[in-house]
């Protein structure tokens, strides 16, 4: 079998499912994490360098527009309708703001990452000028 058939990636998977999946976007193989929201250094499966993509805070300022977004619709909603005390509020939307960030953030951190591989999507670089021979 010639060498570049034996390096061809598989086919990829759709997106939703290998972002629900958090498995390495070359081999889907093994997991993107290393803990709740940290990347592991490189894929156990087949070598792939994690630490070669920037997700930086991107996922993280997304988040705090979507889900605080959501969560003060709900507690309005909820205040305006049933009216009840501020003590439920906290223990409603505490724990179910801090679920829904660190969940969330996982997902949209895969997401970032499957992407920017799949892209090939690069840091950018300013080419040197090129001089025309007159």
């Amino acid at each position: 079998m010639p060498a570049a058939q034996a390096a061809a990636p598989p086919a990829e998977a759709p997106l939703v499912p290998a972002i629900l999946a958090s498995r390495c976007p070359r081999c889907a193989k093994a997991p993107l994490f290393a803990g709740w929201v940290r990347f592991a250094d490189r894929c156990r499966a087949c070598g792939l360098d994690f630490s070669q993509f920037n997700v930086g805070d991107g996922p993280a300022a997304f988040l705090i527009l979507i889900v605080g977004g959501l969560i003060v619709a709900l507690a309005l909603t909820l205040q305006l309708s049933v009216e009840p005390p501020f003590w439920v509020h906290i223990l409603l939307w505490v724990p179910l703001t801090s679920l829904l960030v660190v969940y969330c953030l996982r997902l949209s951190k895969a997401a970032l990452l499957i992407l920017e591989y799949r892209n090939q999507a690069r840091e950018g670089r300013i080419a040197p000028e090129r001089t025309t021979a007159a």
